[in-house]
C-alpha cells in the first residue's frame, strides 16, 4: 500500500538562487555585420508581380515580369457546336471578345503613373513543371514564344479612367488591368475544345494541349509595381438556345489560381554600390540584399567553459530614410536569423523557426529595432559543434575555423510569417517565407560602423 500527500505550496519549486549557490554574470560583445546578396531566393508567393520602381532612397531599380499557367475546371463543357453564332462564311464557332483581366490588391506608386505592358503566349514546347522549384531570378524568357510577337499591348495606370468613380466604389469592385486579346486567341481555344474536348479534362492536359498560359512584362515606364492577387482568360460568346428568337450571352473564364503555376522573374540593378558600403548594412526585397552577422562564439565561451548562457540578447538598429516621402520603399515586418549554412534548405524545406538554429524577431516602431530575445541556444550549438568537430577531425580550433568558414554566421533575412492559434490558445508558426515586397532598410552595422552592435550575454553558474 502506497500513501502519497502533498499541499498546495508552491513556494519550493523550482531554484532559488540563495539556497542552491547560483552566481550570474553579465558581459557584453561585439557582433560584426555586413551586407549579403541574396540574388536568388526560392518564389513561394500566392502573389504575382509586374512593373519597374526606382528605390528612391537608394537609386536602385527593381523590375519584375511574371509568367502565368490558367486552370480549368474538370471536364469543362461548352455548349453544343451548333448553338454557338459561327463566323460569316463557316462553320466555325467564334467568339464576340476576349479579355485578361488582372486583379490586384496594392501597389506602389503615382495612381496615374502611365506604364506600357506587354502579353504574350508562353511556349508550347516548353512548359513551368509542378514539380520545379522556380527561383527569382529563373529567367523566364526561356518558357516564352517570343517568335510569334507580343499578343497584347496595353497602356495602363492604377486608377482606371475607363471605370466611373460609382462603379469603383461599389462592395464588389476590385482594382484591376484590363488586356484585350485577338479574338483568334479565343477561336483557337474553341476549335480545340470541339475537336478534342479531352483536352479540357484537366488543368495539366489544357496547358500542353491547348493553352500553355501568359506572360507579362514591362515594355516602357517606371514607377509602378503591381501585387496581382488573381488572373483571368475571359471568352465572351453568344449562342442559341432552343426555342428562343434572341442569342443568349455565355463566358468561359479562366483563372490564374494556386491550382496552376505562377512565377515573377525580379531584376534587382544597381546593387554594388549598396553592397560596397561599409558603413552600414541592407535589407532589401525582393530577393536583393540581406545582412550576415558572425556570432562571437568563441570570445562568449573564453571564460564561461563552465558556465550557462542564461540569456544572449542582440538588437539591430535601423537609420531612418536620408528623403522620407511618400514613395519612400516599406520596412519588413519580420526578419529571420538562420545559419547561414541552413538558409537554402530552411526555405526549401518550408521550415519555421524552431528557437535553436533559426530565430524570427518583428520590427519594434516604438525603438526602430527588430530584437532577438535570447539566442543562448544558437551560441550553444555552434560551440559543442566546434568542439565535436575538432575532437573528431583531429583539428586546432584555428584549423577549424579555417576549414568551416561560416561555422558562425547567420543571415538576418525579411520574411513573411504565417501563425495559427490553437483551441487553447497556443500560438505557434505556420510558414516562414522569403518577403518578396518592396522593401529598403539601412541597419546600423558594418565594417566601419560608427555605432557598434553589441551582444549582451547573462551566464549562470552553480557554486
Amino acid at each position: 500500500l502506497h500513501i502519497v500527500a502533498c499541499t498546495e505550496d508552491t513556494s519550493e519549486l523550482g531554484i532559488s538562487l540563495d539556497q542552491d549557490k547560483i552566481d550570474n554574470g553579465y558581459e557584453s560583445y561585439e557582433v560584426t555585420t555586413k551586407s549579403s546578396l541574396l540574388g536568388s531566393v526560392l518564389y513561394t508567393s500566392p502573389y504575382s508581380y509586374v512593373g519597374n520602381v526606382i528605390d528612391p532612397e537608394t537609386g536602385s531599380n527593381i523590375g519584375a515580369a511574371f509568367a502565368a499557367q490558367f486552370h480549368t475546371f474538370e471536364d469543362y463543357k461548352f455548349p453544343d457546336r451548333e448553338m454557338l453564332l459561327q463566323a460569316t462564311g463557316t462553320t466555325q464557332p467564334e467568339v464576340d471578345s476576349v479579355e485578361v483581366r488582372l486583379y490586384f490588391d496594392s501597389y506602389y506608386g503615382d495612381m496615374n503613373n502611365p506604364m506600357k505592358l506587354e502579353v504574350f503566349r508562353l511556349s508550347s514546347t516548353k512548359f513551368l513543371e509542378e514539380n520545379v522549384d522556380y527561383a527569382t531570378d529563373t529567367d523566364l524568357s526561356e518558357y516564352v514564344d517570343f517568335e510569334s510577337g507580343p499578343l497584347a499591348s496595353k497602356m495602363f495606370t492604377v486608377r482606371d479612367y475607363n471605370v466611373s468613380d460609382n462603379e469603383m466604389s461599389e462592395s464588389g469592385y476590385n482594382q484591376n488591368i484590363r488586356i484585350c486579346l485577338p479574338c483568334e486567341a479565343g477561336n483557337r481555344i474553341l476549335a480545340d475544345y470541339y475537336d478534342n474536348p479531352s483536352n479540357f479534362k484537366d488543368s495539366y492536359t489544357f496547358i500542353r494541349n491547348v493553352f500553355p498560359g501568359l506572360y507579362f512584362r514591362i515594355r516602357s515606364g517606371s514607377g509602378t509595381m503591381v501585387r496581382v492577387k488573381v488572373g483571368t482568360l475571359n471568352l465572351y460568346f453568344r449562342y442559341m438556345e432552343e426555342g428562343e428568337e434572341e442569342p443568349s450571352e455565355g463566358i468561359c473564364r479562366f483563372a490564374a489560381t494556386p491550382e496552376v503555376i505562377q512565377t515573377t522573374e525580379f531584376d534587382n540593378n544597381d546593387l554594388s554600390s549598396l553592397m560596397s558600403d561599409n558603413t552600414c548594412t541592407y535589407l532589401k526585397t525582393p530577393a536583393g540584399i540581406c545582412t550576415e552577422m558572425t556570432l562571437p562564439v568563441d570570445e562568449v565561451f573564453a571564460n564561461h567553459a563552465n558556465d550557462s548562457i542564461s540569456l544572449a540578447k542582440v538588437s539591430l538598429t535601423r537609420y531612418n530614410n536620408v528623403n522620407e516621402n511618400d514613395y519612400s520603399l516599406g520596412i519588413p515586418d519580420y526578419v529571420l536569423m538562420v545559419r547561414k549554412a541552413d538558409a537554402t534548405t530552411f526555405f526549401k524545406n518550408r521550415s519555421v523557426a524552431n528557437g535553436q538554429t533559426s530565430f524570427t524577431a518583428s520590427f519594434s516602431s516604438a525603438d526602430n529595432t527588430y530584437s532577438f530575445a535570447n539566442i543562448g541556444r544558437l551560441l550553444t550549438y555552434c560551440h559543442y559543434e566546434k568542439l565535436k568537430g575538432m575532437r573528431e577531425q583531429g583539428l586546432t580550433s584555428e584549423e577549424w575555423n579555417s576549414q568551416h568558414p561560416d561555422w558562425n554566421k547567420v543571415l538576418i533575412i525579411p520574411v513573411d510569417v504565417s501563425y495559427t492559434t490553437d483551441s487553447y490558445g497556443n500560438v505557434s508558426q505556420v510558414s516562414v517565407t522569403h518577403n518578396l515586397e518592396l522593401n529598403s532598410v539601412r541597419l546600423v552595422g558594418g565594417d566601419n560602423a560608427r555605432y557598434p552592435i553589441k551582444r549582451q550575454v547573462i551566464y549562470s553558474k552553480f557554486n
